[in-house]
């Protein structure tokens, strides 16, 4: 099997948008490829078919590539939970929960067991692998148990492309550095630099590109200009810097909690032109949006207690008491209850908390995690949509005690499961277990109708595709995007 690498001179210099859209230009060229992440560290995940967990951004790299994502792309996933402490994923299941510390005593030997099973499975049914590494290569004082850049690259002898980040500043003095702190080994892979995020004429940049050539010996592949395409973002760092639309005929807040998880259930509320989202911090001004949306969490209590600590949840009260929508998503549905219950403390110090009170249900936090895809039918705020979507949760949320649908006509189920979501009688409290529920297009349509016609706006037509129909043209303007500006051949030469 073919193989190259992609690794970055620091975290966030655009490894996973490369190595997407070398996913695409190549699977446009005829070859079978397939991504690889041996590690990842993320709170944005997706579920396999076979019920595994996964990074996002691998599942995107499948689409891009046009297959269907698997575990074997992405072996280890690593979900921070707070107290310096990581849920492990290993091999698409929760294998435990470790500190930084004891990870390498506790998972090295098998993750990189993991990792080289995964690479030699993948080997038997795809032609070629586009690897993406994890933060910076030359962390010297973390590269002897580095399991997810140089390693890999080596044991696959893969070309390796180094990736910078322009933008930030101090390019030039981050790709000599991150050279110098390779070995000769390492070094020798790295068979060129991208230039990522250019802003300005690139006859600027020229005497530049000629003295790093000439320092290092290493060719400048390509300079991408800087373009405002929308990509799925890893982790929350990258909500910081993305750039704000300004205010629609529709204004969405999403709770930007401490342990936000899944934020990419967002990206499709994004990409409708007409709608606005804005992640707020929890001590900032709620104003009064068109919705709030409170998003999943890693740690449930914890964000609740974060929550409970801030002047957010009364602001939320006299929001919904003024006629203002809410919608929790997961660890967010969660939280719109009651009470949660962790019995075993598997979260943290708290035996139960108090919940936001906005919904009759109470949470149990168990220790078996329900991961899993799912295909139902709507039935609020329209009967009879086809909806898929996937759940990764801990916990068992019920109504409250002594309370059915039957007996408590105010709570409404959401689809033909009541387990999967509920909403309240004056639908102004919606929450759901069902993440990629705004990916089902005549959904995501009926449902900002519904804030739409609050306002006396037009309804927008329903009868539209589903997002990974839109997904599909971002994906082709990042591979366009590379395409243009990079020549690939001397990564493809192994």
């Amino acid at each position: 099997m073919k193989a190259m690498m992609v690794v970055g001179t620091t975290s966030h210099a655009g490894k996973s948008f490369i190595t997407t859209a070398i996913c695409r230009i190549l699977a446009r060229r005829g070859w079978h490829v397939t991504p690889f992440k041996g590690q990842n560290m993320a709170l944005n995940a997706y579920v396999t078919t076979t019920g595994g967990e996964i990074g996002h951004a691998q599942a995107v790299q499948a689409w891009a590539a046009g297959i269907n994502p698997r575990v074997e792309m992405n072996p280890i996933l690593l979900k921070p939970q707070g107290n310096m402490t990581s849920q492990v994923i290993l091999g698409g299941k929760a294998a435990g929960v470790t500190t930084a510390v004891n990870y390498y005593e506790q998972y090295f030997e098998k993750g990189w067991n993991a990792i080289t099973q995964s690479l030699e499975r993948l080997a038997t049914e795809y032609d070629f692998v586009v690897c993406e590494g994890a933060g910076s290569p030359a962390e010297i004082n973390l590269k002897h148990r580095d399991l997810t850049n140089m390693r890999v690259a080596k044991y696959l002898n893969a070309p390796t492309v180094l990736v910078v980040d322009i933008d930030r500043g101090g390019s030039f003095a981050h790709v000599v550095g991150t050279l110098q702190l390779l070995d000769e080994s390492e070094r020798a892979l790295i068979k060129g630099i991208i230039i990522n995020k250019f802003r300005g004429h690139r006859s600027l940049l020229d005497s530049g590109i000629e003295w790093l050539e000439d320092y290092t010996g290493i060719p400048v592949l390509g300079v991408i200009p800087w373009r405002d395409i929308s990509f799925s973002a890893e982790d929350s760092l990258d909500l910081l810097e993305r750039p704000r639309r300004g205010e629609q005929e529709i204004n969405i807040t999403v709770l930007r909690l401490p342990h936000i998880a899944n934020f990419t259930d967002f990206e499709p509320l994004d990409a409708e032109k007409t709608v606005s989202v804005t992640y707020l911090d929890l001590k900032d001004n709620l104003g009064y949006p068109d919705a709030v949306i409170i998003p999943g969490s890693k740690t449930t209590i914890n964000d609740l207690i974060a929550l409970h600590g801030t002047a957010m949840v009364k602001k939320l009260q006299d929001y919904v008491a003024a006629g203002g929508i809410i919608f929790g998503i997961c660890g967010g549905f969660q939280m719109l209850g009651k009470m949660v219950f962790d019995p075993d403390q598997l979260e943290g110090n708290h035996a139960s908390y108090t919940g936001l009170s906005f919904l009759p249900i109470e949470t149990v936090i168990t220790s078996e995690k329900i991961v899993r895809q799912r295909q139902t039918s709507s039935v609020y705020p329209y009967p009879g949509f086809p909806i898929t979507g996937y759940e990764i949760h801990q916990g068992i949320t019920r109504l409250s005690k002594n309370k059915t649908e039957h007996k408590n006509p105010n709570i409404h189920t959401l689809f033909e499961d009541i387990s999967l979501g509920i909403v309240n009688d004056n639908q102004s409290v919606w929450g759901c277990y069902l993440h990629g529920i705004f990916d089902n297009g005549a959904w995501r349509r009926t449902w900002l109708n519904y804030l739409r016609n609050r306002r006396g706006l037009s309804s927008l037509p329903t009868g539209i595709a589903n997002y990974r129909e839109q997904r599909e043209i971002i994906l082709d303007k990042l591979a366009d995007l590379v395409d243009e500006f990079v020549d690939l051949s001397p990564l493809l030469t192994n």
